[in-house]
C-alpha cells in the first residue's frame, strides 16, 4: 500500500501542471492485434480523461488493411512505407480504418469506462489533405523520376473545432487517419504524419507516438531519453537514426516546431508505457523538445 500511495505521490506534480492539457497519442503496432495491450490502452486513455487531461486518439491499422487486402485479392506495393492506393485499396483503407478499427477503439473505451467518439479526418473537416508527392532514383541513370502513389494523401489543413466540441462536451475523440481533398478525393494518410498535424494545430502538451521499439536507440543500443531537432539531425547523418524512424522523428520535429510543448516515442508493446513516461521522473521513451531548456 505504501509503494501505491509513493505512486500517487511522485505523479502529483505531473497531474498538477497538465490538468486540462492535452494529449495526442498515435496508437498502432504491436498493441492493436492484442486484446490484452488493447484494454491497458483503453484504461490509460480513460485514466487520462477522468484526472483532467483531454486525451486525443489517432489511429493506424496497416497491417489490418494489409490483412483485408489480402483476403480481397488485391496486391499491394509500398514506396518508401507508404502504401501505392489505388481507388479499390483507397476504399478498402477507409472501410477497415473507419469502420472495424476505429469503432472497436471506441468499444474498448468504452468498456474501460469512457465516452468515446469515433469519427474520420473527413468528418466536419477535420482533417483536409493534399496529394502525396513522391520521387525516386532511377538505379541506372541516377535520375529522379516521379512516382504516383494513388490516394496517398497528407494533411494541408487542420480545422479543430471537432475535437474541441468533443472534448468540451466530455467525449474522447478517436480519428481514424483518412481525409478528404479539396478535389473531393478521399486520402488515406500516414497515422503519425496525422497525429503530429493534429497534436501541432492543438498545440497540444505532447503527442505521444506508440511504437514497436522502446523508443531511439543510440548505436550501442542504450536508450536515448531526451532529444531536439538539432540531435535528431545529427543522429540522422551518423546513421545512428535510419529506416522507419525517421519519419517518424521527422513528425516529431514538426510537431515541437509548430507548438505542440513535446513529442514522445515509445514502445506501446509495453503495458501503460505512457502513463509510465508521464506520471514518473525517470520516464519510459524518448523525449523530443523544441529545445533542451523547454
Amino acid at each position: 500500500m505504501l509503494a501505491k500511495a509513493e505512486v500517487l505521490i511522485e505523479a502529483l506534480p505531473y497531474l498538477q501542471r497538465y490538468a486540462g492539457c492535452t494529449f495526442v497519442v498515435k496508437y498502432g503496432g504491436h498493441a492493436m492485434g492484442d486484446p490484452a495491450a488493447a484494454r491497458d490502452f483503453a484504461e490509460d486513455i480513460v485514466l487520462l480523461k477522468a484526472v483532467g487531461i483531454n486525451p486525443v486518439v489517432v489511429h493506424g491499422g496497416g497491417p489490418q488493411i494489409g490483412a483485408m487486402l489480402k483476403k480481397l485479392g488485391v496486391e499491394s506495393t509500398f514506396v518508401d512505407g507508404l502504401r501505392v492506393t489505388d481507388k479499390a485499396t483507397a476504399e478498402v483503407a477507409e472501410m477497415v480504418l473507419s469502420g472495424a478499427i476505429n469503432k472497436e477503439l471506441v468499444g474498448w473505451i468504452a468498456q474501460a469506462g469512457g465516452k468515446a467518439i469515433g469519427v474520420s479526418g473527413k468528418d466536419g473537416g477535420l482533417v483536409t489533405a493534399t496529394k502525396v508527392e513522391r520521387t525516386i532514383k532511377d538505379p541506372g541513370s541516377n535520375i529522379e523520376q516521379a512516382v504516383d502513389l494513388g490516394f496517398v494523401g497528407e494533411p494541408a489543413r487542420v480545422d479543430t473545432t471537432l475535437i474541441h466540441t468533443a472534448v468540451t462536451a466530455g467525449m474522447i475523440p478517436v480519428i481514424a487517419p483518412i481525409g478528404a481533398g479539396d478535389d473531393g478525393h478521399t486520402y488515406n494518410i500516414n497515422a503519425d504524419t496525422m497525429a503530429g498535424a493534429i497534436a501541432a494545430a492543438l498545440g497540444a502538451a505532447r503527442l505521444f507516438l506508440l511504437t514497436d521499439v522502446p523508443g531511439v536507440l543510440a548505436k550501442d543500443g542504450t536508450l536515448l531519453t531526451d532529444l531536439t531537432p538539432a540531435d535528431i539531425a545529427r543522429l540522422r547523418d551518423d546513421g545512428t537514426i535510419s529506416g522507419g524512424m525517421i519519419p517518424k522523428l521527422e513528425t516529431c520535429v514538426h510537431a515541437v516546431e509548430a507548438g505542440c510543448e513535446a513529442a514522445v516515442v515509445l514502445d506501446g508493446r509495453v503495458p501503460h508505457a505512457m502513463l509510465l513516461e508521464f506520471f514518473t521522473a525517470s520516464g519510459a521513451g524518448t523525449l523530443i523538445r523544441a529545445n533542451s531548456a523547454a
